[in-house]
């Protein structure tokens, strides 16, 4: 069974087979389930942040507990949420512009920080335009939706985020899913459309955001133009982080002009929240009056998008702190293989620490959180129970003391419960 089919039956596990349920029964059931068997699970989930996400944070826990604690689970990889000029930038567009919109884009919602900030991705992606989108969840949902109807087909990779399947049931596409990364099944789906399907759009993740690996995406583009599709990838974990310049997997894999529609979020590395899609002046336009997401959302709030200019012209200068995070993330993955951990085949600033047991995961990451260190636990439905793991997320600002105590501390409780010998 793919991960996309137990996503979809995930509430299984919660309802008793008694026939048809009103839709709030399956409250109560998850209710008793977390009562009786996963409430060290919701521990972990139930983490407070007391302070700015930075390379050391105190969070209070459930219980009330306070502590600080090294922080490996900010998508936050260049530290950008507290860096100087972005935060005064933020701070002074508050004073002048106010604190939010009140507007969706296309009526009183655009400022001309708006446009300035859609200019500079365009331009840092080497694009006609661009377009934000509020939210990156929904950056997906709109750009698919809007794009894509019944009677065209869109081919995911079976690792892509939740928020592209999810616009793939709103367009009313006809969907179908290739193995992850997997370009043998990716070419045996292609061949096998009816030539008169050529509504065709191929859709990946650039870096998977539970493995940290990316996608071969000019392998995907050469499928894409042999059969006549279009590509879409969501970067949403590859901005700022892979390439030569930070400009993403198209840039790594060398095809960044042959993919027509590439999706981000402003919410990893620029730490802030909103989405964007970049491509031709004329697939922007059409966005702006069919991506419903857009339309019918309040605008984001001037001061996000002054902090956010700030992001992308640090972003353009390279000047964000891109070599140490990569020093970081070589150290942290180097010295975690070398202690006996199954760190997957991340190349990015996601590194897995792959448990394989759901009791022993949350243990662990409670143990961790416990003894100063705090990650992401990751467990079904995101991945299969079999595959659950921690999610390390690396940041430039760890210093060489928080990279070492964090390693001694998780080999230390990883060899305790047995993750390791």
């Amino acid at each position: 069974m793919s991960i996309i089919q137990e996503n979809e039956r995930h509430f299984e596990d919660f309802l008793p087979d008694n026939g048809r349920q009103d839709i709030f029964d399956k409250l109560e059931a998850l209710d008793v389930h977390i009562r009786q068997s996963a409430s060290a699970y919701v521990d972990g989930l139930s983490v407070q942040l007391l302070g700015a996400v930075a390379n050391r944070t105190t969070v209070r826990d459930r219980n009330g507990e306070s502590r600080e604690v090294i922080m490996l689970g900010s998508n936050s990889y260049l530290s950008l949420t507290t860096h100087p000029r972005v935060v005064a930038a933020c701070r002074d567009a508050c004073a002048k512009y106010g604190y939010g919109m009140g507007a969706v884009s296309l009526y009183a919602g655009t400022t001309d920080l708006h446009r300035e900030l859609e200019q500079l991705v365009a331009e840092f992606y080497g694009a006609e335009d661009a377009i934000l989108i509020p939210c990156g969840y929904s950056a997906n949902v709109g750009v698919i939706s809007a794009l894509c109807g019944a009677g065209d087909v869109v081919i995911n990779d079976a690792y892509n985020h939740a928020s592209i399947f999810d616009g793939c049931a709103l367009s009313q596409a006809e969907v179908k899913v290739y193995l992850h990364r997997n370009l043998r099944h990716l070419e045996k789906i292609l061949g096998q459309l009816p030539e008169s399907q050529r509504g065709r759009l191929i859709v990946t993740d650039g870096v998977f955001s539970m493995d940290g690996d990316i996608a071969p995406l000019a392998d995907i583009a050469a499928l894409a133009r042999r059969y006549g599709a279009r590509v879409m990838v969501d970067d949403a974990h590859g901005l700022g982080v892979v390439g030569p310049t930070g400009r993403g997997t198209a840039e790594q894999c060398g095809c960044a002009d042959q993919v027509d529609i590439t999706v981000g979020t402003f919410s990893k590395t620029p730490g802030a929240i909103g989405g964007y899609c970049v491509g031709s002046a004329r697939l922007i336009q059409y966005l702006r009056y069919y991506a419903r997401t857009y339309f019918f959302s309040t605008s984001i709030p001037a001061p996000i998008v002054a902090g956010l200019i700030e992001v992308f012209k640090l972003l353009r200068d390279d000047a964000a702190g891109r070599d140490r995070l990569w020093h970081n993330i070589r150290y942290m993955k180097e010295g975690l293989m070398a202690r006996g951990f199954d760190t997957g085949s991340s190349e990015s600033a996601i590194i897995p620490v792959i448990v394989g047991d759901e009791a022993k995961l949350v243990q662990f990451n409670n143990d961790l959180r416990r003894n100063g260190v705090y990650t992401n636990i990751v467990t079904y439905p995101a991945v299969r129970r079999k595959e659950c793991r921690l999610r390390l997320c690396i940041m430039n600002s760890l210093t060489q003391q928080d990279m070492d105590t964090a390693l001694d501390t998780i080999c230390r409780l990883g060899r305790d419960i047995g993750v390791i010998a």
